[in-house]
């Protein structure tokens, strides 16, 4: 059985951590570029970068809020393709998770 505080709690703090980090990633892409045509250069490269990981932080906080809904509905811990329990080492690991270690192998072909 599911500890449903203990999952919220990591989720929340998750959640935290995601918001700060997009937080830092928005405000480094807002500091103006130099002058220097080779620095520039760089800093592209680096915001090109910083865009990626904002891409995949937003990504992973909508999966965090579903997982809360999921939580809020009493859903929490039901695999979404086969509706069996999703095993507890699975959780502690990816607590977002939507499906069963069988059923995420199945999907990932």
């Amino acid at each position: 059985m599911t500890d449903v505080v203990a999952r919220k709690g990591a989720l929340m703090a998750r959640l935290a951590e995601l918001d700060e980090r997009i937080h830092n990633i928005e405000a480094e892409l807002d500091v103006p570029h130099t002058k220097d045509i080779e620095d520039q250069a760089q800093e592209v490269e680096g915001e090109e970068v910083l865009e990626v990981l904002e891409q995949q932080s937003l990504s992973e906080v909508v999966k965090i809020q579903a997982a809360l809904k999921r939580l809020r509905d009493g859903e929490y811990g039901d695999c979404l393709s086969c509706g069996e329990e999703i095993a507890e080492a699975r959780l502690d690991l990816v607590p977002e998770a939507t499906m069963c270690v069988t059923c995420a192998a199945r999907h990932a072909g």
